[in-house]
């Protein structure tokens, strides 16, 4: 990066802290009304970046504008979705072979009619309004950060909203392919984490009970890999209750 962007300053942080963490780090060191979050294997298409400036300056209400996503081959992602509930059954973000498992289509969302958050592939937020909620909270390590942040925002007051003519392109899971076994129990304490944080402690409980049956079925019906990421995964969730699994 030094070598190739020799204007662009790299915030090398001596561990890995996890995604919010260091996004807050990098906020915290950057300028400006408004913070563009990408990941890694994200990117702006032609003048994805100014169509997204320009939709967060219509609203001074805006905490959060998201793009409209899409695969490099122009498959569209979802870019606004309904916050989790604790009958979410454990959909893989990511799964090591992309598409071909039985229960891909298990647990997926209904389009939402209420507060929804905003996929955090790529985010432009309002300096302001992150600061207000102070930031991603730490304890999501990778997965429900945004999902968390989204909902403070609008506990706080502040707007969320899609911006549809801003494109950018999201791969979607490099990140997380090459250990996607871990990757995937951490999503399952994000989701844990959130609705303890949210909502109630009974919530969480439930949602781990359900997991539990549900991961444990998708490891029936996986396969390679995948059978056994979900059988760690299900045993995990079967070592003990919600509030223990997010005190380790």
């Amino acid at each position: 990066m030094r070598e190739r962007f020799p204007t662009v300053e790299v915030l090398a942080l001596p561990e890995n802290v996890g995604y919010g963490a260091a996004c807050n780090a990098g906020a915290e060191r950057a300028a400006g009304e408004f913070v563009l979050l990408l990941n890694p294997d994200a990117w702006p298409t032609a003048g994805g970046i100014q169509r997204l400036a320009a939709c967060a300056h219509r609203e001074s209400k805006l905490g959060a504008v998201g793009p409209a996503l899409h695969t490099p081959d122009g498959e569209r992602h979802e870019s606004l979705v309904g916050f989790p509930t604790r009958w979410w059954l454990g959909r893989p973000a990511i799964t090591s072979r992309r598409g071909r498992s039985p229960l891909r289509r298990l647990g997926r969302r209904r389009r939402p009619s209420g507060r929804r958050f905003l996929v955090g592939a790529a985010l432009l937020l309002r300096r302001e309004a992150f600061e207000d909620v102070g930031g991603f909270d730490p304890r999501f390590f990778m997965y429900f950060e945004e999902v968390d942040l989204c909902w403070r925002l609008q506990e706080a007051g502040w707007q969320v909203a899609l911006c549809p003519e801003a494109g950018f392109v999201h791969v979607g899971g490099t990140s997380t392919t090459g250990n996607w076994a871990a990757m995937y129990r951490e999503q399952l304490r994000g989701h844990l984490r959130f609705l303890a944080k949210h909502h109630r402690a009974t919530d969480a409980e439930f949602a781990r009970k359900l997991l539990s049956f549900a991961v444990s079925i998708r490891a029936l019906l996986a396969r390679d890999a995948d059978r056994e990421a979900f059988r760690a995964a299900a045993r995990w969730l079967a070592s003990g209750d919600a509030e223990s699994l997010l005190a380790r």
